[in-house]
Formats: C-alpha cells, structure tokens, sequence
C-alpha cells in the first residue's frame, strides 16, 4: 500500500476531516449570521465568507479559531487531491473535487492573511479587476463568460437539492434531519451563485465594475428588492443549513 493510500485509511486522517469539515460549517454559519443582521440593517461587515471570518477574529481567542479554521480548511485541500489521484472516480466528481479543492483553498488563505492582520476587502479587490477587465472588449467577454460559468454552478448547486446528489458525499445511514438541511442549504447556496453571476453579467453589459462583485454584492442586491429583508432572511436561514449540514457531514463523511 503506497503512502498516500495509508494516509486516507489512518484514523488521524478521519480527524483531520471532521475537524475541517467542521471549520467549513462554522463559516458557513457565520456568513448566515452577517447576512441576518443586514437583513434587519445591523451588520457593518462584509456578507462574505471573508467578512464571515474578519467576525470570528473579533471573538475571543479569535486568532486562535482562524488558524484552527486554515488548517481545516487546508486539509479538505489535501483530501480532495487524494481524492483525485486514489478515488477512481468518474469524470463528474473529479471536476467536482478540483472546484471544491480551490474553494476551501482561497478561504483558507483568507483564514491566514486575516489571522496575520494582511485581510482587506474582496470587494474592492474584485471590482478593480472588473474595471481593468472592463477596459477591453475581451475582458468583458471574458466576464460574461464567468458570469455564465457561476450561474451553471449556482443550477448546479440546486440540482443537487433536488435529487439529493449530495447524499454521495454521505457515508452510512444518515437522518431525514441531515438530508433535509443539505437540501435547504444546496439550494440557498445555488440561489446565491445564481444572483452573483447574473451581476457579473449586467455588469460587463452596464460597464459598471462595481455590479461584478462577489456574495457581497449578491445580498446587497437582495436587500434592495422589494420585500428583500425577507428574501434575504429566507436566504441566510439557507446558509446556516448548510453550516449545519457540514456539521453532520462530518461525521459521516465519505473518502
């Protein structure tokens, strides 16, 4: 047995999992609790998974958690390239795993530069590239087309609520409890994937960098509907299962 196949079946990897699936969840949580508050107009912080964890470094021992959260983070980076070279799985779920690999990797980093004070606003950061971008007829080209690329991952998100794909990621037997919140969860998170690349398209339309922002700008976007406090409500309760379902993900993980 080669080394990476005993690491996947070593009890110390099974930890290693929990625990950043674990960290996963919390952020996820957070996010939901900023998106609440600027529901009911009380958050002065970015809705992002980056102003999820700028809060957690407000708490107590909160440097602690960010780091506790990196290596989390970091490891479910290396479970998915494990995954990808000893998994034997199909075309799909590789995809699957690259794309899921470079989420928990940028929030991890974000974790570290925020721990060593170096975090600054993803907002600012993506509309400065969107107006460089903007400058060219390619650029906007090229924005649109990412635009496209998230909303087919936002449809994607949903159909996975829909027939319950994600219950492959699930070992064992699990509760109707934990498959419910899977399903509210990937269904607010493909909702909110949608409205993000529905504004990185009107923005390269509009010419406007400031549309083409991230989760951020989506719930912004959201709150300034008609009836949004709702909508926006409705969508962080949607987050916050999916916070939850992570919880129970971890235990019953499959790899």
């Amino acid at each position: 047995m080669s080394t990476a196949q005993e690491v996947r079946h070593s009890r110390a990897y099974d930890v290693a999992i929990t625990l950043g699936l674990l960290a996963y969840g919390l952020v996820h949580l957070l996010v939901a609790w900023i998106a609440l508050q600027l529901a009911f107009g009380k958050s002065s912080q970015e809705a992002s998974q980056q102003g999820a964890l700028k809060e957690l470094a407000g708490q107590p021992l909160g440097g602690v958690l960010l780091w506790v959260v990196a290596v989390g983070l970091f490891v479910l980076v290396v479970w998915r390239v494990l995954e990808l070279g000893w998994g034997h799985l199909e075309l799909r779920r590789k995809v699957s795993s690259v794309g899921r690999a470079i989420v928990y990797l940028v929030i991890g980093v974000s974790a570290v530069k925020i721990a060593l004070g170096a975090g600054g606003s993803s907002t600012g950061a993506q509309e400065s590239l969107s107006a460089r971008l903007m400058a060219h007829t390619a650029g906007r080209v090229l924005i649109v087309g990412v635009g496209v690329a998230i909303i087919g991952i936002g449809c994607y998100q949903v159909y996975k609520s829909i027939t319950k794909q994600f219950t492959e990621d699930l070992a064992g037997g699990v509760s109707e409890t934990t498959i419910l919140l899977g399903r509210i969860g990937y269904a607010a998170k493909g909702v909110a994937f949608v409205v993000v690349g529905v504004l990185f398209g009107w923005a390269s339309i509009t010419y406007d960098p400031k549309k083409a922002g991230g989760l951020d700008t989506a719930l912004h976007t959201i709150k300034d509907q008609p009836f949004g406090s709702v909508l926006l409500t409705v969508l962080a309760i949607g987050i916050a299962a999916f916070g939850a379902y992570c919880f129970s993900w971890s235990r019953n993980a499959r790899h």
